[in-house]
């Protein structure tokens, strides 16, 4: 089913979504890696403030290449989510809402989409360029010294995605496998 819902999620709109949804998200969402993860964590550490506040946003999990003339950002494709597993569920408990990238997540990391009513996004990966498209507007706000491992606000409208990972915790990469190895 096709939905468009507007970001920063709502409880509301992260619980109506379920695995397997196409999903056109418009408005504010971050990027965050690796090295973006592992400061933030290191700001909590010594009990600072993050950079972003967590509640309700979205985090895609991308690394922007150059942007050409005329165009916000270059290509923008998604990053493997599984890297950032080992800070993801912290956030979650923060209170971000959802979180954008390609494949399989830890079993720490559902539990925390579940506890949390938060969903995981997939975005299709070798379409980075298609995927720039949707975004308006890019700006780095916060770890500018990391390059494109910064944090960056985007401003996006229609940016297609696939609820892989749903509040309830269905997950379509276990079910989609059940069922191709049923046929």
């Amino acid at each position: 089913m096709d939905k468009h819902i507007s970001v920063p999620l709502t409880p509301e709109s992260a619980a109506s979504l379920r695995a397997g949804d196409y999903v056109y998200l418009t408005g504010t969402i971050y990027t965050a890696r690796d090295a973006a993860h592992k400061r933030m964590q290191e700001t909590l550490m010594r009990g600072e403030k993050l950079p972003i506040d967590m509640e309700n946003n979205v985090i895609y999990y991308m690394g922007p290449s150059p942007a050409r003339s005329g165009r916000p950002i270059g290509s923008a494709g998604p990053t493997t989510a599984s890297r950032m597993d080992k800070y993801a569920p912290e956030l979650l408990d923060l209170g971000l809402k959802g979180m954008i990238g390609k494949g399989k997540r830890s079993q720490a990391v559902k539990e925390a989409v579940i506890r949390n009513g938060a969903v995981y996004f997939a975005a299709v990966g070798g379409a980075g360029a298609l995927l720039s498209k949707s975004i308006l507007q890019s700006e780095v706000i916060a770890y500018d010294d990391l390059g494109t491992e910064a944090i960056r606000k985007l401003e996006i409208k229609d940016f297609p995605v696939i609820v892989v990972m749903d509040a309830q915790g269905n997950d379509l990469y276990a079910t989609a496998t059940e069922q191709y190895c049923r046929e």
